[in-house]
């Protein structure tokens, strides 16, 4: 299963998935009555607009996460006799019933290794005709924070905990899986914070987490102040990949 998360402290933050989130619904065309599966759903941020994009529907929402899914389930009282609350791994057969409508995602497929297994999972519980966008970090993303995390570490930059694919490589594995009408692009999308506590605070929560995993908790802090201070500026360099894709 995927690591756990300061669920809390994530959605305090000034998030830029906020702006992915809402440029990723808006590729997605909906009646308003589909039942529709958020992968990789975290606390629920985009949940909720993908709720109102859907009047008449359902959303099942996975993630792997037990504190994200009670953030989730705490964020969206009120509204969760619409949305079916699943805790799994996305490269492993889904406990759910039935078929989706489409598969939506933000800001999750990177944390995943196998994207061969992720896209064969989401197309096995796809309607035929069902659409899949989604988007995450792709090739090139947070270059310049591993070689600032490289440098604090002394050792060479690696991105052990993701998987930053390109655009043929993930062309490649979805028509693997059986998707038609594929369509992928990397778009570069800086994220800028203000330095000092917003920014550590960003990178402790979001970025550097599996790093964090690894050390001594009386570590945590100047290991993140180090890699801040190291980076040009307080910019965070991400690169989306977006997907859309149609289950054949």
């Amino acid at each position: 299963m995927p690591r756990e998360w300061d669920a809390r402290t994530y959605d305090s933050l000034p998030l830029p998935h906020l702006r992915w989130g809402r440029r990723t619904l808006a590729r997605l065309p909906l009646r308003g009555d589909e039942r529709v599966m958020d992968a990789g759903c975290g606390t629920g941020r985009d949940t909720e607009g993908l709720l109102d994009r859907l009047p008449a529907g359902r959303v099942v929402a996975v993630d792997g996460s037990v504190r994200m899914l009670e953030q989730l389930r705490e964020r969206l009282a009120g509204r969760l006799d619409r949305v079916e609350v699943v805790r799994a791994d996305l490269t492993a057969p889904l406990p759910f019933a039935g078929e989706v409508d489409a598969v939506f995602s933000v800001a999750a497929f990177h944390w995943i290794e196998d994207h061969a297994a992720l896209f064969a999972a989401l197309h096995s519980r796809m309607r035929p005709g069902a659409r899949l966008v989604t988007e995450c970090g792709g090739r090139g993303n947070v270059t310049a924070v591993n070689v600032a995390v490289a440098d604090v570490l002394g050792t060479a930059p690696d991105e052990h905990s993701w998987e930053f694919a390109g655009v043929e490589d993930t062309r490649d594995r979805l028509t693997a899986a059986g998707f038609t009408g594929i369509g992928v692009r990397l778009r570069p999308d800086p994220a800028r914070f203000e330095p000092g506590a917003q920014l550590e605070a960003f990178l402790a929560t979001v970025v550097l987490g599996a790093h964090l995993d690894g050390m001594a908790q009386g570590d945590h802090e100047a290991f993140v102040e180090a890699v801040a201070g190291r980076l040009a500026e307080p910019v965070v360099d991400y690169v989306r990949l977006e997907i859309s894709a149609t289950r054949a």
